[in-house]
């Protein structure tokens, strides 16, 4: 019955299919986190840079009543002209929007869920959400750590984004077991910034490294998934000071304008993105290239195909 609500692209179907590598994208960058034409051209780029590395790129999405494992040109093209008309699905939403037939951009969560459900290993996004500062009162803290620890599916991503509090992240992926490993880094990253001053127990320098780690869990029986933490580019990381002055004036915007739920990382983003003078959204922009190629590598060597 799961396999009905599935529409698997060809493309996509055939790759496993024949046990070749591929990888599941978030939609929700597309519709959300990013302007138009700036998404469109850099969901193409993200295609194509996957494809380089002879990997099938799955974007995940809610569309026409089904759970979509792959998206046409057409639909990527629809979704970054229009959009907020596309909720922000995360896992828990996938039964009540096909129910309703509503169509949605995945988040983190929606992403993991929807990759073990097609039996895809690891997906690419830009930064995971976490723990919201404040969260001791608020209680706000992001369905993509519940399905980290739940789904078995690897993400690869530049940390959590900058908006949340950090430290309280780490722990709370700590406690719900959740390996976190280090790409060519001895340290966490900071989305925006190559690197906190939170340590990691574990690193790796290369994608065949992450991929025999990946494998090892796999044959312990790990039923959880796994998160590969990759720094934005030295050349575009921005400063912690910067990045958190402009944060604090946001979160006084979003306390005065009582802004939560679902609608407080698009306004904070796009926030940071106005107040540095376009410098997040170049930022962003090339740390999800970056984490769209780690993640092709890793796709691929999971099989063994070293070429």
């Amino acid at each position: 019955m799961r396999q009905t609500l599935l529409s698997i692209e060809p493309e996509v179907q055939e790759a496993l299919k024949y046990n070749k590598p591929a990888a599941a994208m978030e939609s929700s960058f597309i519709a959300h986190g990013l302007p138009y034409p700036q998404n469109y051209h850099l969901a193409l780029e993200m295609l194509e840079i996957i494809r380089e590395h002879g990997v099938v790129p799955a974007v995940t999405a809610v569309i026409d009543g089904k759970i979509k494992i792959g998206l046409s040109m057409n639909q990527i093209e629809e979704m970054s002209f229009k959009g907020g008309l596309y909720f922000k699905a995360s896992a828990s939403d996938f039964g009540a929007l096909l129910a309703a037939g509503r169509d949605g951009a995945t988040t983190v969560a929606g992403t993991i869920y929807a990759a073990s459900l097609a039996g895809i290993k690891a997906c690419v996004t830009g930064g995971i959400g976490g723990v919201h500062r404040g969260a001791a009162q608020s209680l706000d803290i992001s369905q993509d750590l519940t399905c980290l620890s739940r789904f078995p599916v690897t993400v690869v991503s530049s940390g959590v984004k900058s908006i949340l509090d950090l430290k309280l992240t780490l722990e709370y992926l700590e406690t719900n077991g959740v390996p976190i490993i280090g790409y060519r880094t001895g340290y966490f990253p900071s989305f925006y910034t190559h690197q906190s001053s939170y340590e990691l127990h574990h690193s790796v320098d290369s994608s065949r490294k992450a991929a025999r780690m990946i494998k090892m869990y796999e044959l312990l029986g790990w039923q959880g998934g796994i998160l590969i933490v990759n720094p934005v580019p030295q050349k575009d990381s921005l400063s912690e000071e910067f990045i958190n002055c402009i944060i604090e004036k946001g979160l006084k915007e979003v306390r005065e304008n009582n802004i939560r739920g679902k609608m407080l990382t698009p306004f904070l983003l796009n926030y940071l993105s106005q107040e540095s003078g376009g410098q997040c959204l170049k930022t962003n922009i090339s740390l999800l290239k970056n984490n769209a190629e780690l993640g092709a590598k890793i796709s691929r060597d999971l099989l063994g195909n070293n070429k």
